[in-house]
Parts: C-alpha cells; structure tokens; sequence
C-alpha cells in the first residue's frame, strides 16, 4: 500500500465532495417591514455569531439573494431557530483581564440588533453573541426588551469584581409562588441556568412557551470504538557506518483506538476535538549477509489530539477530514538491540465516511516519526497509513 497515494486519494474525494457539501438551503420565512411574512428558502449556517443580514432564495432553482436587517423584523429557519429586530441598550464592557473597567455600572449603549431567540412565552429569553462578547435579553409583557445585566469589573484593591444585577432583574419581574429569592440569586449568567430559570416561571405561570434551544439540541459526545489495519514501513540509518543501514518491509498490523468525539455546538455541529488513545504495532525482521540481529518489534500507545470537520451529504451520511497532533508512548520496543521511543509529535490527517451517526471507515496518513531520537548516530524514518473502522456505543 503505497501511503503517498493514500494521501493525495484523500485530497481529491475531500475536495470533490465538499464541492458539493454546502451549507443547505432550508425552509424558513421573513417578516418584512410591511409585517408581512413571506415563505423562502434561507440559508442556514448556524450563527455563531449574531448575522446582521441572511441569505435566502424564493424557490430551490432561483438565485440567492440578500437580506440587512434594515429591511427585516424577524426571520427564522423552521423547527431551527427565530431572530428578531430590536433596538435595545446593550453594554459592551470588555471582560478581558487587562481591559476590564473601574466603573461597576454597565455603560449602555442604543442599538439596533438581531436577537436570538432562545424561549418565547410569558416571559422571553433572548441571546446576542458577538466574538465572544454574550449578553442575554429579556422581555416580559409589563416590560420592553432589556439587558439582563453581568458585569466583571476592576475593584479598588486590583481584584475582580461581579455585578450580578441579573439576579435582582429575574426576582423582581419574574414572580412566581414557585419560585423564591433564593432562587434567582444561585442562576449564573449561563445558557443553561437562564433557560431552566425562564422554563420554571412559564410552567409555573401556565404559559405556554418554545424553547427553540430543545428542538435543536443535539448529542454533542460521541465515545468510539475504533479498530482497524496499519500499513508501516521502517528505515534506519547510522551516520557512523552507512553498511548498517537497513530497510525493513512494509508490514500490515492491527491496531485499536477508543475515540472520545467532543461536538462543538456551532455552524451546524460540523466541528469536533478528538482525543484518541491507540494501541499500535510493527514487527519485522531482515535478512543480511553477516547474519546479525536487525529484528524490529515497536509498540506504542498514541495519543493523538485533533479536530474533525463534517461535510453533510444528507441526514443519514456525511464526510468528514480531520488533522491531529500525536504524541506517541513507547512500550518495550527495540529495533536491533537498540532501545525504540520517539520524542516530540508527528501528525496525521484523515478522510472519512460516517453513516447514520453509528458506522464510519476512515484512511488516515501519519508523517514520519524518529523512534531512536535516543542515539546520536542513528536516525530512522517510521511511516504509517491506516484503513479505520469505527462504531459509535453512544
């Protein structure tokens, strides 16, 4: 198996395919300035960030087209999620370390944005995201669209400080017999908190409400279990005495990895950081004329540390290409008489399928690793391409 050509098939499926994995065009609508709601296709990418304008399309086979805020009330993607126009005052306040304010109050500013919509009932949560810059809204039908206000701050005395107004906010103006001042002052200034909070006052006042985060939540940890066959090759070389360098036969082995799959939860889930612990081996042996000991058994525990990109091709199947680090743990190795263990990382990248969420087959190029950086005179050259099989247990 030449791996040099396992790596470029790679290349060329990813870019084939991926000329044809966009992001979809989905079902959704518009609410234009006119209050009129008009059916479209649009775009979905899965803001990560707040969009100030979308792209939608009026039929499947017509061209796309743009939408600004300006000329938008509100927008969504079915069943997915809704965005609303608001002018609203938001604090902006840096929470960098080395940029954090003196001032305790939050410095307001008037603004037009699209807010996401995280629980629409009685009383309504609303997200803004920003390059890192999160504020959450909140609205209630006494009450206009407001900030719920968290602020970091510099204290006097060169220590961080917290304005948690929030907490007094969601006690004053979300009363319920069910819900009590201790309540609202253990909420952190957290999505999760703030919906269970808003869930809990909703159901408490028998309101009915969406929560649009429930509808689109998915299983973001995928534990593997990942088997499968090496192709390695080995050469050695002694800058001391070149009449003992030696290359050794390309080798089939097995080798078995568990993968932990940690989804990150934007631009649609098509982003993971894996760590995947492998058990892997080469064994050898050659020949030469004065019948000394060239034999080769290495084994080692890698570790390799990456990230995953997925290409959807629909529900049930999808590609994906991924790049690692690999830190590698030699055990009882030795190539000749010499101790075998590699220092530093090397890498790998990969190209593979995944159906249902359940099954995948991935191939997988590993750039050459030293395994007797120990030696002075010696270097070696340690290659691997491997055929992955991987099934998920949940």
């Amino acid at each position: 198996m030449n791996k040099n050509y396992i790596l470029f098939l790679a290349i060329g499926v990813f870019y084939s395919m991926s000329c044809n994995s966009q992001i979809s065009y989905v079902e959704g609508y518009y609410i234009n300035n006119s209050n009129k709601k008009i059916n479209c296709l649009i775009k979905n990418i899965d803001w990560k960030n707040n969009p100030k304008k979308f792209k939608y399309k009026t039929t499947v086979q017509a061209e796309n087209e743009t939408l600004t805020i300006k000329s938008v009330k509100e927008f969504g993607v079915n069943n997915v999620s809704k965005y609303i126009r608001a002018v609203v005052n938001i604090d902006r306040s840096n929470s960098k370390l080395d940029q954090l304010s003196s001032d305790i109050d939050p410095i307001f500013k008037k603004e037009e944005l699209f807010l996401k919509v995280l629980i629409e009932g009685n009383a309504s949560l609303y997200l803004y995201d920003d390059k890192g810059l999160r504020r959450y809204f909140y609205q209630t039908p006494n009450n206009d669209i407001n900030q719920l206000v968290f602020k970091e701050y510099k204290t006097s005395d060169n220590k961080i400080g917290t304005n948690n107004k929030f907490r007094n906010q969601l006690y004053t103006n979300l009363k319920c017999n069910d819900i009590t001042m201790d309540d609202a002052q253990h909420v952190d200034y957290v999505k999760e908190e703030l919906l269970h909070f808003f869930e809990k006052y909703n159901t408490c006042n028998n309101s009915e409400f969406v929560n649009f985060e429930e509808m689109t939540k998915t299983d973001l940890f995928n534990f593997n279990i990942r088997p499968g066959i090496n192709s390695s090759s080995l050469s050695i070389s002694n800058s001391a005495a070149s009449y003992r360098n030696t290359d050794y036969d390309n080798e089939l082995s097995f080798r078995i990895g568990l993968e932990f799959e940690f989804i990150m939860g934007f631009n649609k889930n098509k982003w993971a950081i894996l760590i995947e612990p492998t058990y892997q081996y080469y064994k050898t042996d050659k020949e030469v004329l004065n019948n000394s000991n060239t034999d080769a058994s290495y084994q080692s525990i890698e570790l390799p540390v990456g990230i995953r990109h997925y290409l959807f091709l629909n529900k049930e199947s999808k590609i994906f290409i991924n790049g690692s680090f690999i830190y590698d743990f030699a055990i009882n190795s030795k190539v000749r008489s010499l101790d075998a263990k590699s220092h530093g990382v090397n890498f790998a990248f990969g190209i593979g399928y995944n159906y249902n969420n359940r099954y995948s087959l991935e191939f997988r190029y590993h750039t050459s690793r030293d395994i007797l950086t120990d030696y002075v005179a010696w270097t070696s050259d340690y290659k691997t391409a491997s055929v992955i099989f991987g099934y998920s247990v949940f």
